[in-house]
């Protein structure tokens, strides 16, 4: 369905064309696989580009099956039927949270090198990545968002299940998907080309995609909270 990434950011961008040069609208990526499709948004938009770390929390023994996920600001989402198929116990949950927290600051100063985030107040917010398979990303990344008061939440990406294509679920204010598949069994089915996104492609994009600097910073590590 999509050659790569970037050709899925390329037609992403063509469904976001009325937010193009927006003086309010920001792209954000979620890595590692976001922030090529958010970087052909950006650059196509003539938007500014940022990052917005979240980490999947795996099942011990499973980590590919998420039972939830953290994101910048330490706000964790879980899914509760998940936790409870495993037998999860908040011990569990807190110690694993742990690692991928200390993960998300490793990415932020790997990442962001010494630029600022930028502020998010006030702001349309496009949050993109390169699909959603269980959501639970998409899901941290946004209550994440809501605490730093963002005007308006579009969450977008090329390719989701059906029932993961909805703004309400995710708390959106708007959802864009460009395909919605019936048979659904990974994000990576709908790419020819699928590989890894390193870091270091990451902190590539991001310095180029990176708006010019200004004043006006945003602190992401304040607010903590946690959904269940």
């Amino acid at each position: 369905m999509f050659a790569d990434r970037r050709e899925a950011g390329r037609k992403l961008a063509i469904q976001l064309g009325d937010y193009a040069g927006r003086e309010d609208a920001i792209v954000l990526g979620l890595p590692r696989g976001g922030i090529p499709v958010a970087y052909e948004i950006a650059s196509a938009l003539r938007l500014p580009l940022d990052v917005f770390l979240t980490r999947k929390l795996g099942v011990p023994g499973e980590e590919e099956l998420a039972f939830g996920a953290i994101a910048a600001g330490g706000v964790i989402v879980l899914e509760p039927e998940t936790v409870r198929m495993f037998g999860l116990t908040a011990d569990e949950i807190e110690s694993i949270a742990g690692t991928q927290r200390s993960e998300l600051q490793r990415r932020e100063r790997l990442y962001r090198r010494d630029r600022p985030p930028l502020e998010l107040a006030g702001r349309t917010v496009i949050l993109v990545d390169d699909g959603i398979a269980t959501g639970a990303d998409m899901k941290a990344a946004v209550k994440a968002l809501r605490l730093l008061s963002p005007a308006r939440i579009v969450a977008a990406v090329p390719v989701a299940p059906a029932e993961n294509c909805d703004a309400a679920r995710f708390g959106a204010d708007e959802m864009i998907c460009l395909a919605t598949p019936a048979r659904f069994y990974g994000v990576g089915q709908f790419y020819s080309s699928f590989p890894p996104v390193s870091d270091e492609e990451v902190a590539r994009l991001l310095e180029r995609g990176a708006a010019p600097a200004t004043n006006h910073e945003v602190k992401q590590g304040t607010n903590q909270g946690v959904e269940r």
